[in-house]
């Protein structure tokens, strides 16, 4: 289960379950808390793989997503520096159990619809002992009184390649690149550098050239997901 808690209010902007704990599934997780609530300017982390690199100066590659957008993070030097995540976990892990063997759920999409209903009611009815009020209160108190440094999402068109996992790859000799598998021919010269998209909903993208501020992407070829997302 990935959560993610505002330090200030203890509101909940994201909670979902996942099969694994992967890479896609962070690229799903972290823009639907930023379309949900807006962009941070810096996300307190542990020294996961996912988050940190031990190259100087080196992103990771959810690192240089996140940078695109100028968002950064902050590295938690240990486990009890993280103490307000780790006791709002504990929510999860009472509530959770008890309240998926008495609801009708039988996969992650009918899990996730119940979780998401669940952190609204948290986040909106229940009296935080902390703050002695709501969390949804302490978040709408801080915006009025402009403690606040959140960003709305931008409108950019590289919004949906820079949530994917992305690789760089060239056309064959005949034009053609290896999507899942199948070739697929696009209409560029031979050995052309291309940068391929894997979309966290199931679909691939084939783009031009990376990503790139004050440019517009390119779109050579996409599809349609082959199955239900497991997000």
């Amino acid at each position: 289960m990935l959560n993610m808690l505002d330090d200030c209010s203890r509101v909940f902007v994201a909670s979902r379950l996942y099969q694994r704990e992967t890479l896609e599934a962070y690229l799903d997780f972290l823009p639907r808390a930023f379309q949900e609530y807006g962009l941070p300017l810096e996300i307190y982390v542990d020294y996961h793989s996912f988050f940190f690199t031990a190259v100087p100066n080196a992103l990771t590659a959810l690192g240089q997503a996140l940078h695109f957008y100028g968002v950064s993070l902050r590295y938690a030097p240990t486990p009890q520096a993280k103490g307000k995540i780790e006791r709002e976990h504990q929510f999860w892990q009472r509530r959770l159990p008890a309240y998926f063997a008495s609801e009708p759920v039988q996969n992650l999409p009918d899990a996730n619809h119940h979780i998401t209903a669940l952190r609204l009611h948290r986040n909106q009815r229940e009296i935080h002992r902390e703050l002695r009020q709501t969390p949804q209160h302490a978040w709408e108190e801080a915006l009025a009184q402009g403690r606040c440094v959140l960003r709305p999402v931008p409108r950019c068109p590289w919004w949906p390649y820079i949530w994917a996992v992305r690789k760089t790859l060239r056309s064959g000799d005949d034009g053609r690149i290896p999507i899942g598998p199948h070739r697929v021919r696009l209409e560029v010269p031979p050995r052309t550098p291309l940068t391929l998209c894997f979309h966290p909903s199931g679909h691939t993208s084939v783009l031009a050239q990376p990503p790139a501020p004050n440019t517009l992407p390119i779109l050579l070829f996409t599809n349609r997901p082959t199955k239900k997302s497991q997000f």
